[in-house]
Formats: structure tokens, C-alpha cells, sequence
């Protein structure tokens, strides 16, 4: 083979293959396991976090659909309970009116005096 500039291939591509690793690992791009491993258990703590906050919120809307029936359960019964007070308000007589049914009635179950 021939000589590049004093070099032969092989130590070129050798001292490239260094370079190359080097220039990886100052960049970042290389890293060691350690450093591997701890980046995974970084991102395990982080994706058990947003597993928990969505638990959380899963939970909190749970609750609050829950709220939100028993309230409108409770709206149904006091617009019944409003209804049924209607109309008995409106079946009793008004004040000063008083009927001859109603009259004759208090004058029979009253005692004689």
C-alpha cells in the first residue's frame, strides 16, 4: 500500500476510528452504561409520576361525576317536592275567602256555647 503523507491506511483508519469515538463521547452522543442506567431510571420515575397524576385525576373526575349525579338527583326531587307544594298551595282557599261548604262545616264541629 502506499504512504499517505507518512501514514498507511490502517493507522489512518485506526486514528480515525478514535477520533470518531472521542469526538462521540464529547458530544455527548457515547455514553457510558452508568450513565445510560441512570437516564432510564430518570425517565421510569418520571413516567411513574404522570402514571400516578393520571390515576389522581382519573380519580378526582370519578368523584366529581359522582357529585354531579347525586346533585342532579337531588334538583329531581326538590322540583317534585316543589310541584306537589304547587299545587297544594293552590288548593287551599285564599285569605278572606271562605266558602259555604267550608262555613257550614266550622259551625257544625264547633260546640254549642
Amino acid at each position: 500500500m502506499t504512504d499517505l503523507l507518512g501514514f498507511t491506511p490502517v493507522d489512518i483508519s485506526a486514528a480515525a476510528l478514535v477520533g470518531v469515538i472521542v469526538l462521540m463521547v464529547l458530544t455527548g452522543r457515547l455514553v457510558t452504561r452508568r450513565q445510560l442506567d441512570d437516564l432510564r431510571a430518570d425517565k421510569d420515575a418520571q413516567i411513574a409520576a404522570e402514571r400516578e397524576e393520571k390515576q389522581t385525576w382519573r380519580e378526582a373526575h370519578r368523584v366529581s361525576e359522582e357529585a354531579r349525579r347525586d346533585a342532579q338527583d337531588q334538583a329531581g326531587e326538590l322540583l317534585e317536592l316543589s310541584r306537589v307544594a304547587t299545587h297544594f298551595f293552590s288548593a287551599l282557599p285564599r285569605a278572606g275567602e271562605v266558602t259555604a261548604d267550608v262555613d257550614e262545616a266550622h259551625r257544625a264541629a264547633a260546640p254549642p256555647s
